[in-house]
């Protein structure tokens, strides 16, 4: 049987209610002190003039919620319905938890999702009041959510179908009762025990946020002082042996006697930093690719500024992989490399591959395109913020700096997964009052690039709102008209099933566009824990398919591909290998006609810009 009241749990020993209210009086000075920071915040931002209108609608969701109130008001008989089986369910709730509450074996009449760790504290179960809430929240959830997306909006009849979805997502979530002190269990009762230490030690740290962030929140998601690279991550050792305006180029020492002759690039994204694929040792991409034999190197972009405010696309192929690569033959002699991208890397090497075949410069005979999208007619929830008037709005805020602000990037792709990179923090940190804690990945996402603005508009208008890279000659760079159908080297697919920024069936368009030898690699997870999934302890699995080319429908390939435990890495290294060359003795940078600029990671990838 159930308890039949919070005080029956072992959990309450030690409670001190004096302690409580003592505690209670420093939470309302530290609360005086948040509200005096804030207001004078305000007036900062009203005295320069930057209060945003209050008519603005930069996320443009006014339309959308006009639409969908007009959809509930021609649908009253349905709305009726929805409302009275959502009270006949709420009833059959209360019935379950009764039960429970006699000691009936009875199942929750509804129950998280595998997966949802919201819910994980024994009150959820033990409690009946937690026990309601709880299955109350869910049903509510699901109610609110099927409503919405069953009369409110359908997506057949417009296009505003994902923004409303989306949004009524991340209302679900934020009223989700476990983000309250009084209906979280576990912040309840440590409340209880500490006298609500743990409330005033999370509005410090709430108040820290607030600091760091200049007035914005900007939630500390790991020890942003636990690492450093170049000291405990991007340790993988090497030389910086160029630079430009845009650029470094690192070439890795090797750990191997003999190489392969062609070597190695690595074109990563610039929207974050190169080193989520040199972490730690034991889940380093660089480092494993230089231990199979690979003379690596790897473009660290540069934390833009102002200063490159008129670098647009173009610029980055040009300073770049074809910088990287006339950098590359003098390092080591070699004119013929493979190459890899990643994400936006992976966009842009396939842009440079389309470039270079209308120059008939064929120096990459092979690439790798990690988490790519090249058709861009269904980016995911991404699109969520792409349209013409939150572009207009973005370039507006752009145009002040010359830039996008690295934290505005973050935000968006933290609000993609407002459970896990907002909410659990929020509990963590300001209800619970924990420090968060040392957690490299936690830490790479926190490190936040700026996007030059001529860039970033190009990139979000041509490739996102338009869909113009898949079109033969409708996308122009340096002036030379390019076709991804003219890239006829050989090229492999990574991508990820759980991918929420570059969903998998949208990567996989992208093998129909090119007209090489294809290859296609799924492997599990999302789009930075499929990727960095190394062979020392792998943690998912991937598919693959022989008969890639002639499928063009991803649900057909996977049906047909075949299922295989552990690292896909090893599985890379095969197809990579054969475009590899013969074995030659390793090159130790600064050997070659390049001397060495400076030690690995370099000094770009040390620029950080976080909240701002």
């Amino acid at each position: 049987m159930l308890p039949k009241s919070l005080s029956e749990l072992p959990i309450f020993e030690g409670y001190n209610p004096e302690a409580l209210l003592k505690t209670m009086q420093g939470i309302l000075d530290k609360s005086q002190k948040i509200m005096t920071h804030l207001m004078a915040q305000q007036a900062e931002k009203v005295e320069q003039g930057t209060i945003p209108n209050i008519d603005h609608d930069p996320l443009n969701i006014g339309r959308a919620s006009q639409e969908l109130v007009t959809h509930f008001m021609m649908n009253p008989v349905s709305l009726m319905e929805a409302n009275l089986s959502f009270w006949q369910e709420q009833i059959k709730v209360a019935d379950n938890v009764f039960k429970r509450t006699l000691g009936l074996e009875t199942e929750p009449y509804i129950d998280a999702a595998k997966g949802d760790r919201r819910f994980k504290h024994e009150a959820w179960n033990t409690v009946p009041a937690f026990d309601l809430i709880k299955q109350s929240y869910l049903l509510s959830a699901t109610w609110l959510h099927n409503t919405i997306k069953e009369i409110g909006i359908k997506e057949a009849e417009h296009a505003n179908a994902k923004k409303i979805d989306f949004y009524t997502r991340q209302l679900i979530d934020a009223l989700a009762p476990t983000n309250f002190v009084a209906t979280n269990p576990e912040v309840l009762f440590l409340t209880l025990q500490t006298g609500g230490q743990n409330l005033l030690n999370g509005l410090n740290n709430f108040l820290e946020d607030l600091e760091r962030g200049k007035g914005n929140l900007s939630i500390k998601m790991t020890d942003l002082e636990a690492f450093e690279p170049g000291k405990n991550i991007a340790v993988t050792p090497g030389k910086v042996v160029f630079q430009n305006d845009l650029m470094q180029l690192i070439q890795y020492t090797p750990s191997t006697e003999k190489v392969y002759k062609r070597p190695l690039l690595i074109v990563p994204p610039w929207i974050n930093k190169f080193y989520i694929l040199d972490l730690r040792e034991n889940n380093s991409f660089v480092k494993w690719a230089v231990d199979q034999g690979h003379s690596v190197f790897v473009i660290s972009w540069v934390n833009p500024d102002a200063r490159l405010a008129d670098k647009n696309f173009e610029d980055y192929m040009l300073e770049g992989p074809l910088a990287a690569l006339g950098a590359i033959e003098q390092a080591t002699g070699e004119k013929e490399v493979n190459a890899v991208g990643y994400c936006l890397g992976g966009t842009l090497l396939t842009s440079t591959l389309a470039y270079m075949a209308s120059k008939n410069d064929t120096r990459i005979v092979s690439a790798t395109l990690f988490t790519t999208l090249l058709d861009f007619k269904d980016p995911g929830e991404l699109s969520i913020f792409i349209d013409e008037e939150q572009i207009e709005a973005l370039e507006e805020k752009m145009d002040e700096k010359g830039y996008l602000e690295g934290s505005h990037m973050a935000t968006t792709f933290t609000m993609l997964r407002a459970n896990d990179l907002i909410w659990s923090f929020h509990i963590n940190n300001y209800l619970l009052g924990k420090e968060a804690s040392a957690f490299d990945l936690l830490y790479w996402n926190s490190d936040s690039t700026r996007m030059p603005a001529k860039m970033h508009s190009f990139y979000l208008r041509r490739m996102y709102l338009n869909n113009a890279l898949k079109t033969p000659n409708n996308v122009v760079l340096a002036g030379q008209p390019i076709d991804l159908g003219n890239v006829k080297i050989p090229v492999c697919f990574v991508s990820a099933q759980e991918d929420h920024i570059a969903p998998w069936e949208s990567t996989y368009a992208g093998t129909q566009l090119v007209s090489g030898e294809v290859k296609f690699i799924l492997g599990g997870s999302g789009h930075i824990a499929g990727i960095i999934n190394p062979p020392y302890k792998p943690k998912y699995f991937y598919y693959t398919n022989d008969k890639t080319k002639t499928i063009d429908d991803p649900k057909t390939w996977l049906k047909g591909a075949s299922k295989h435990e552990g690292s896909w890495w090893p599985h890379w290294e095969l197809w990579v290998d054969q475009y590899g060359g013969e074995k030659v003795d390793a090159r130790t940078p600064g050997t070659g006609q390049l001397p060495v600029v400076e030690n690995a990671p370099g000094s770009y990838v040390k620029v950080r810009a976080l909240a701002g």
